[in-house]
């Protein structure tokens, strides 16, 4: 007797919820089906082009038949030199590119495969709540379970750090950062990271931190590195994406750093999983971190200006949001008004009535709730557009 397809399970996939986020933009997607004009804010997809000479180099080096064939999949030499070049440049940080980084198909697949290699069923991964999902949902799908540490208060960070290694058993084998943050944009100085790194060499944690957003500060602040921290490559790991200060999100360009045992076994995984990126990829990516800089000044102020008007825009229609420091996103608190609703419904009431779409903070944990996250992924002009339709909402 045949098996009905519909009574299959896959026990992996049972770990996971429901996509919330995406009830979100099924919405939108319906209403502008109907021919609805819908300004998305939801997810952070950057919209810039990727600056021309690194396009150039692209074209250049796919005219090359050479470089058709299979690549290496831990990243060819040059490209790991120019991103141990970057880290000295930006940070003063030594690396040594052959045993201390790797480049990855883009941050999602580097952090995604990192933690493969190094969970058990049953490990403890410590991931800020809320937090980008795949931070949280990497670990689920390897098998391993989650403990969030809370981050609607951020003054008590240490504090619920603390008590979750003291209170979790078995203990903790990993902590999950992303500083600036998405969704929260929370920041943080190089005092943190010396912090978090004595108190993983303390309790026999190692640390992967997600440096994503790296080139994305406004106002004079400068986001550390944890790599900074003297030792740190004694317990930690950093992922750094191209995606976001040189525009490549498209291109999945992204690198993993620091302790040469975990960077040992996620090229030991990788080696079975790919053959590295086009290689006309990788070397318009050493282009973009050997080459001229300014680009990224430009998108930074780009994403600058879109921060001011909108929460400059917002602010005078009645819904106060304050200013990030870092990040392409604004994490707004629900207006009182609104708040009995939660952040799903809500976006939703903003997707119907003021045609604009966010992402609903329950999406990115527990303790997001209450919060909505806009995503700077418009132009000024549409921006303006999006805030006469809330102003209208909210009248």
């Amino acid at each position: 007797m045949t098996q009905n397809s519909s009574q299959i399970t896959f026990p992996r996939m049972s770990r996971l919820p429901p996509y919330i986020l995406g009830q979100v933009t099924g919405q939108m997607t319906n209403q502008r089906k109907k021919g609805e004009d819908i300004i998305n804010l939801g997810m952070g997809n950057p919209d810039l082009p990727t600056p021309p000479h690194i396009v150039n180099k692209l074209i250049e080096a796919a005219q090359k038949p050479k470089n058709h064939r299979y690549s290496v999949s831990r990243g060819i030499p040059k490209l790991r030199q120019a991103i141990t070049a970057w880290y000295k440049k930006n940070y003063n940080v030594e690396l040594d590119w052959d045993y201390e980084a790797i480049a990855t198909m883009g941050a999602k697949e580097g952090f995604s495969h990192l933690i493969l290699a190094m969970t058990e069923p049953g490990d403890i991964v410590l991931v800020p709540n809320p937090s980008y999902p795949i931070h949280i949902y990497a670990a689920v799908l390897a098998g391993a379970d989650i403990r969030g540490i809370r981050m609607d208060c951020f003054e008590d960070f240490f504090k619920n750090l603390e008590n979750s290694v003291k209170t979790v058993l078995p203990k903790p084998k990993f902590l999950v950062l992303s500083f600036p943050s998405n969704p929260t944009t929370h920041v943080v100085n190089l005092s943190f990271f010396e912090k978090v790194v004595a108190f993983a060499k303390e309790n026999n944690l190692m640390i992967i931190h997600d440096l994503a957003y790296a080139d994305l500060v406004f106002d004079g602040y400068k986001a550390p590195s944890i790599l900074q921290v003297k030792g740190a490559t004694d317990v930690a790991v950093e992922v750094y994406s191209l995606s976001k200060g040189y525009s490549m999100p498209g291109w999945r360009v992204a690198f993993v750093c620091g302790n040469r045992n975990m960077i040992a076994a996620l090229t030991r995984i990788k080696s079975y999983l790919d053959y590295g990126m086009f290689q006309p990829i990788q070397i318009a990516a050493t282009v973009a971190l050997n080459g001229p800089q300014e680009c990224i000044k430009e998108i930074c102020e780009t994403y600058r200006k879109r921060r001011n008007t909108l929460c400059d825009g917002l602010t005078k229609v009645g819904w106060a949001i304050e200013k990030p420091k870092a990040t392409m996103f604004v994490w707004a608190k629900i207006p009182d008004k609104y708040a009995s609703l939660g952040s799903l419904e809500f976006s939703k009431l903003l997707l119907a009535k003021a045609k604009v779409c966010v992402s609903p903070g329950i999406g990115f944990g527990e303790y997001g709730e209450g919060f909505v996250r806009f995503a700077l992924v418009e132009n000024e002009k549409r921006i303006k557009q999006a805030i006469r339709g809330i102003k209208e909402l909210l009248a």
